[in-house]
Order: structure tokens, then C-alpha cells, then sequence
């Protein structure tokens, strides 16, 4: 599935942008940038599968699968380690998008690892998905610099925030930048502000994860949420709660539903703002290995799918149930 990396001409990438518009015929989404894409009516929820979680499966079987276990869609890993390497971009996402076809699943989500617009191979990765009809993708993750005051970093990357709005804007891309908790760049979600504001917010904004605004922010994350609401672009759903491991405190991820997440809460917020997102669904507890992306699970192939399907099915019914 993987191959060596190839160095290409702008010529020979532009016959391969007009050949991928061409061969792909146009899917039944609207472009975010003219109408919201919905996160779903009020019984009803479009959810997308990080497929971080079937990188053991090729593309054709990744799609299979979850149209199978009741997705609405993939949010697909074109990154290190991911399902297309960043490198190989212009020869598997065409692949994978084929293969998603095939499935009536259409492109819309992937998680990147782009954020320095100097770079080429993220030039690569942007212009490829938007040719092949991407519109939303999650950013890389930022650290502060040891020898560098925060709020001095704070306004380097607002700049380089500015930089990818503009080329995400002329490809018709929406960037989100997920709040990881730990120590990186908006695990605080107060934290991002400064650098979004930077922006026009439209064509770059937040991922907004509430299983790390939970952990950082504690019983203070609607706040967060209520700051960020503006910004937000696309939803990351997960559930977790402390333990010991090791002899140690730390987040430990659970199923939906078992964790410190009020999903009811949560998703009635959701509501009441009107946040019409793309949703991609994280399962980070035990499913044999395929919660971290490995290419061999240790627990049998249906298993994994079954313990999938459980989170979709308590997220669409907890949905259902939010008060609006």
C-alpha cells in the first residue's frame, strides 16, 4: 500500500489535481465554505470513524467496514504513521478515495500533521485532498519553545495560523486545531484564543475535543466551550476518566458513556449554540491495539468492530436524547 516517496514536477502535480477532478464525479455534500455541514438534525447525528483505528486494514476493507458498523463517513489519517503517508500523497490518497467511492463515502475529513506552510510535502497533502474534494482537515500540534516566552510564541503562531488560512482559502479547506491535553499548544482551550484571533476564523479554527477540555478544564469546560463556540469547525468525540496506572494518576480512556464526559450535557450545548460540525468519533480504550493504530490487533477482527459499533450506538442515542 505504501510507496518509496516520489518527487514531482508543479506540472506533472497539476495533471494529477485535473485528472482526480475529472475521474471523481460529484458526491451528494455541500462545500462548508457556501452552507455549514450539519453534525445532524435533532434525531439524528452524521458521524465520521478516525481511521486511525482500521490501519490495519487496507483502503477498500477500511471503508467496507465502516460503512458495515453504520458510519457516515471516514476521517482519514493522511499523516506520519497513517493510513497515507504524507510522503506518498499524491500516489494513495487517490487510492483511498477510491476506495471510499466505492462505499458511497464521501472525502470530506482527514487529520494531518500541516501546519508550516513552507513545507512541500504539506503543500502536497493540501492541494491533493482539495483537488480530491477534502474540505475539512485537523492541523498539526504545537509546543512553546523552552527558551521562548509563551505570549511571544502566542503571536509566532497567530502568524503562522494567518499564513495557512490564506493558502487554506484559495484550496477551499477548513483547518481545525485540535485541543490535546498535556503540555501542548491550547490544552488550556483559554490558551488558543490568542492565536485564532489572529484569523478571520473561517477557513482555520478549532477541533474541538471534549475529552481533553474535560481533563484540563475540569468542571470549568463549559466555559471553554462557550469562549471557543465561534471558532469551532469540526467535533472530536471520546470519553475518559482518571485512575491509577503504574502507581500513578493519569486519564485512563473508557467507552462512551463510562467516563467523566456529560455527553448529555455536552451535546444539549451543542444544540443550544448551534454548532453544525463535521463529527469524528475516537474509540481510545482497548480494541486490541487498533485504539493506537496498529497494523496488527490482537484481539479477533470483529471484536474490534463490535466495540466501535457500542460507541457509535450510545453516541447517536445519547444525541437523541440531548435536550435541545
Amino acid at each position: 500500500m505504501n510507496k518509496k516517496p516520489t518527487n514531482y514536477s508543479r506540472r506533472e502535480f497539476a495533471k494529477l489535481s485535473a485528472l482526480a477532478l475529472t475521474s471523481i464525479p460529484l458526491l451528494s455534500y455541500s462545500n462548508p465554505l457556501l452552507k455549514p455541514p450539519l453534525l445532524g438534525s435533532e434525531n439524528n447525528l452524521n458521524v465520521h470513524l478516525f481511521s486511525k483505528h482500521l490501519q490495519f486494514l487496507n483502503y477498500d476493507n477500511m471503508s467496507s467496514a465502516a460503512v458495515e458498523m453504520g458510519f457516515d463517513g471516514l476521517d482519514l489519517t493522511v499523516r506520519r504513521k497513517g493510513h497515507v503517508l504524507p510522503e506518498n500523497v499524491l500516489h494513495d490518497l487517490p487510492k483511498a478515495v477510491e476506495a471510499m467511492k466505492k462505499y458511497n463515502i464521501a472525502p470530506k475529513m482527514m487529520s494531518t500533521n500541516v501546519w508550516d506552510v513552507n513545507s512541500t510535502i504539506n503543500k502536497n497533502v493540501l492541494e491533493t485532498a482539495s483537488a480530491l474534494g477534502f474540505t475539512n482537515y485537523r492541523t498539526d500540534w504545537l509546543k512553546y519553545p523552552e527558551d521562548k516566552d509563551i505570549k511571544e510564541s502566542q503571536v509566532l503562531f497567530a502568524k503562522q495560523a494567518r499564513a495557512l488560512e490564506i493558502i487554506n482559502k484559495k484550496l477551499g479547506l477548513i483547518g481545525g486545531y485540535q485541543n490535546h491535553a498535556g503540555k501542548h499548544v491550547g490544552a488550556p482551550i483559554w490558551d488558543l484564543l490568542p492565536i485564532l484571533e489572529g484569523t478571520k476564523g473561517k477557513f482555520i479554527g478549532s477541533q474541538y475535543d471534549i475529552r481533553h477540555a474535560v481533563i484540563e478544564g475540569g468542571e470549568s469546560w463549559e466555559l471553554g466551550l462557550k469562549r471557543i463556540k465561534s471558532y469551532i469547525n469540526s467535533i472530536v468525540i471520546k470519553d475518559v476518566k482518571w485512575g491509577i496506572k503504574s502507581g500513578k494518576w493519569q486519564p485512563i480512556n473508557v467507552p462512551l458513556g463510562e467516563g467523566m464526559v456529560d455527553f448529555n450535557r455536552y451535546f444539549s450545548l451543542l444544540k443550544k449554540y448551534k454548532i453544525n460540525v463535521p463529527v469524528s468519533l475516537h474509540v481510545e480504550h482497548d480494541i486490541g491495539g487498533a485504539e493506537k493504530g496498529r497494523k496488527k490487533i490482537n484481539i479477533p477482527q470483529k471484536e474490534v468492530f463490535n466495540r466501535i459499533k457500542k460507541d457509535l450506538i450510545f453516541l447517536k442515542e445519547t444525541w437523541q436524547k440531548a435536550d435541545s
